[in-house]
């Protein structure tokens, strides 16, 4: 069958390549894969995975076979994947641990959309009560930041995003953004919580905007930049800030049911900015390392 490896040469990061039919051990189901949602940290890192190994995390398909053990959904049930080991190839073995059940009405387009980007937000705005809170997302427009305002405005936060030009803000106050900024200078108060993609030089600023008692959960580094603080900027009276870096990995199920849910129930959307094939997904990664695409891209398996 096909998958997509990860490639070490310039070529890379994945190429196309025959491997071994799965075989699922007792707890795992066997599903044949019809959509993958690609990330950028993935392709952009993916030098930090064995060169060959099937890549990806993020996909939705049908279980072709259950797991032997009983557990997990049953034949024909529709499911996606979320940071998901090896998902994109044509069938993979996986633990019901990492998948959620997509509801009738929902495409598995969009719910191969969710996975990483949707998991990551849900879990962080988790970490407190966001009720009448001051929340800040930065890099609003990416597949983190998209998610994040939705759940932020849905659990009753008062949400800015920031994002790095006027032509990325399209749809955010649609999405539920209270505030729609490109320059934190402009920004008058102070956060609770901020959920930052972003890091470099723009985390020691947004530092500065944080209330007392507030968090600040780095879940990426979009810039590529070391990050300074100015001298003494990390000593104040009050209640404590704090900085915390994000990375949970841990299985999936849970949170990609719970967002599932709230696809079908209309509460959450998965903003596709591109849609296409497969075989063209060397074309979708260099739209995804110039920026070009607003949300999540879905390639579907054909």
């Amino acid at each position: 069958m096909r998958a997509l490896v990860v490639d070490h040469s310039e070529a890379g990061p994945v190429r196309f390549a025959d491997v071994d039919e799965p075989e699922p051990a007792t707890n795992e189901a066997l599903v044949e894969i019809r959509c993958i949602g690609l990330n950028l940290g993935e392709v952009k890192f993916a030098d930090q995975w064995p060169a060959g190994a099937v890549h990806g995390h993020d996909a939705a398909g049908v279980v072709v076979r259950a797991a032997s053990d009983g557990s997990g959904p049953p034949e024909g049930a529709r499911v996606a994947l979320g940071m998901a080991p090896s998902a994109w190839a044509e069938r993979i073995a996986v633990s019901s641990a990492w998948l959620g059940t997509v509801p009738g009405g929902v495409e598995l387009a969009d719910a191969a959309a969710l996975g990483i980007a949707g998991v990551t937000a849900l879990r962080v705005l988790r970490k407190r009560s966001l009720l009448a809170r001051d929340v800040l997302i930065t890099g609003a427009s990416g597949g983190v930041g998209h998610f994040a305002v939705q759940l932020a405005a849905m659990a009753g936060a008062r949400v800015t995003a920031l994002v790095g030009s006027p032509d990325r803000a399209a749809g955010l106050r649609e999405l539920g953004a209270d505030a729609v900024v490109t320059d934190l200078a402009k920004i008058e108060g102070r956060f609770d919580l901020v959920l930052d993609t972003v890091g470099g030089p723009q985390l020691a600023r947004v530092w500065s905007l944080l209330a007392e008692g507030g968090a600040i959960h780095l879940v990426g580094f979009a810039s590529g930049q070391d990050t300074t603080f100015p001298q003494g900027s990390l000593f104040a009276f009050g209640e404590p800030r704090t900085i915390a870096t994000f990375g949970d990995t841990s299985p999936t199920s849970k949170e990609m049911t719970d967002l599932l849910g709230l696809v079908a129930a209309g509460r959450l959307s998965a903003p596709i900015g591109l849609r296409g094939d497969w075989k063209d997904v060397d074309d979708a990664i260099g739209a995804l390392f110039a920026r070009k695409v607003h949300g999540k891209i879905v390639l579907e398996v054909s």
